[in-house]
């Protein structure tokens, strides 16, 4: 349905004045600033070792999950191990990384730690050839460090079977986009006068409009997304994962995208669900610093007790979140051992009272760690 005589916001004769009732923003807002106030007090009540194990578990989190809203599955451990070894973060044995991992990790690594520095075209170019390192989408070759050209038609958002493709989008035409990005990444540089967290969100569904790059157009807006947050926290550590969030709620975040690139400049609904789903953004991260504080109260309690590699990884696993119940053939699985082997680290355990035993025994024996 066309909004007046449009369909698209950037058609709009106001683009790109953005407006928004702050009134009904207000309260969100304080909500929002209250819980990253309550997140980072919290945070400075521990020591630097645990504040870079909370933002390892955070970036490995928004790696992934940016990557996974475009249906992509990256290897946890290699893009955990791959942070780590930026950061200086000891986590023992490092997994192999790819160069996709390390394109994607360096442009969320770039967008936090340097998010005091100028936004350019020569950076974004920069995100984009760390995301396609070999010039391809998959099977297709893309333009890759330049804005596209649509030589191929209009770049469209659409989805459903190819004889039965519905679009949900059309961003501006090619011969546009140089004026445009310029535009936007004055605004983004300069003191535009929004309040920080509203520039955030304007900042991410700006650049997702323009649709700038032939692919990889949602990353690199979550990413300005979260140097935008980072300048707001005053904070290049980030310890929340807005994309993580994005992708719990990912139907609705394409519904309200839609709804808003076919509306008028008052992007008011759009800022709401955006500060609402930030919210619940950090509320998880409490949740995941409960996680890091066990898991380093976990190992202090054991700091003496002699284990080899293959009962510190399964441990690890256990301590990190373990999707099920740990049986004898999933330590084989995760430890890569013999089920005899695995019996014996697992007995060994059970000695020194670091395991429980649960289930009804025999092939419905599980383990779980022993809490104490």
């Amino acid at each position: 349905m066309n909004y007046g005589d449009y369909k698209y916001i950037w058609q709009a004769p106001d683009w790109p004045r953005w407006q928004y009732d702050l009134a009904v923003l207000a309260g969100p807002l304080a909500e929002v600033s209250r819980a990253q106030g309550l997140l980072l007090g919290r945070l400075t009540d521990v020591g630097a070792a645990l504040r870079d194990q909370a933002s390892l578990v955070a970036l490995t989190e928004d790696v992934v999950k940016t990557c996974e809203i475009e249906g992509e599955q990256l290897n946890v451990a290699s893009v955990r191990s791959s942070i780590a070894r930026r950061l200086g973060v000891d986590i023992g044995a490092l997994a192999p990384v790819d160069r996709h991992v390390e394109g994607v990790v360096e442009m969320v690594l770039d967008a936090t730690a340097n998010c005091r520095g100028p936004m350019t075209p020569e950076r974004l170019f920069g995100w984009h050839a760390a995301l396609f390192p070999t010039g391809y989408s998959g099977l297709a070759k893309i333009q890759v460090a330049s804005w596209r050209n649509d030589v191929s038609g209009a770049m469209q958002v659409v989805s459903g079977p190819l004889q039965r493709q519905k679009v949900h989008y059309e961003a501006p035409p090619a011969d546009r986009l140089a004026k445009e990005v310029e535009r936007f990444l004055a605004w983004m540089n300069a003191d535009s006068g929004e309040p920080p967290l509203i520039k955030a969100g304007l900042g991410h569904l700006w650049f997702v409009t323009l649709h700038p790059f032939d692919d990889g157009n949602g990353r690199i807006a979550r990413a300005i997304g979260d140097l935008l947050l980072a300048r707001a926290d005053g904070s290049p550590q980030r310890f929340y994962s807005l994309s993580a969030q994005i992708q719990r709620e990912r139907k609705a975040y394409y519904e309200i995208l839609e709804q808003t690139q076919k509306g008028s400049m008052d992007v008011t609904a759009w800022l709401l669900w955006f500060l609402e789903s930030l919210q619940r953004a950090v509320g998880q991260a409490q949740q995941t610093l409960d996680a890091v504080f066990l898991k380093t109260r976990y190992w202090q309690r054991w700091a003496t007790l002699p284990l080899n590699e293959r009962q510190v990884k399964v441990l690890n696993r256990l301590l990190d979140g373990f999707d099920g119940k740990l049986t004898n053939g999933k330590w084989v699985a995760i430890a890569k051992c013999s089920p005899d082997t695995a019996l014996r680290d697992i007995n060994d355990l059970l000695a020194r009272g670091v395991l429980s035993k649960t289930g009804a025994g025999g092939r419905s024996t599980s383990y779980e760690l022993h809490h104490y």
